[in-house]
């Protein structure tokens, strides 16, 4: 167990994890405002993938926090797409970027999660 060293520190694993959390989506958010000032481009949508993909906390804090839909999943996003480059390479598979994305899609839909209004 944690102990608590100041007032409004989490004390158990479940505050800590939950502060973990709504710190990524914290920065999460900043990340993406700082991008869209940059690119002068509105970003709605965040892709998460990967292990992430499956903590459905991180993924509704992060659409809450960054105001954007969230779509999830893949899990293992890095091996299809490695999958699918070798494919192409050797023939096996044709199109366009965005056809392959589709590919995926269609294989493995994403969850969707939209921000919650308060």
């Amino acid at each position: 167990m944690v102990r608590r060293t100041r007032r409004g520190t989490p004390s158990t694993r479940a505050e800590i994890v939950r502060s973990i959390l709504e710190s990524l989506a914290a920065a999460y958010a900043r990340t993406l405002d700082e991008a869209e000032t940059l690119s002068g481009r509105r970003i709605t949508t965040v892709h998460v993938v990967g292990g992430g993909s499956q903590n459905e906390l991180l993924c509704r804090l992060t659409a809450d926090r960054t105001g954007r839909t969230v779509l999830a999943g893949p899990v293992e996003a890095t091996a299809i797409g490695n999958v699918l480059v070798q494919a192409r390479a050797a023939g096996l598979v044709t199109g366009s970027l965005e056809s392959l994305r589709a590919l995926v899609r269609a294989a493995y839909p994403p969850v969707r999660y939209e921000p919650s209004l308060r």
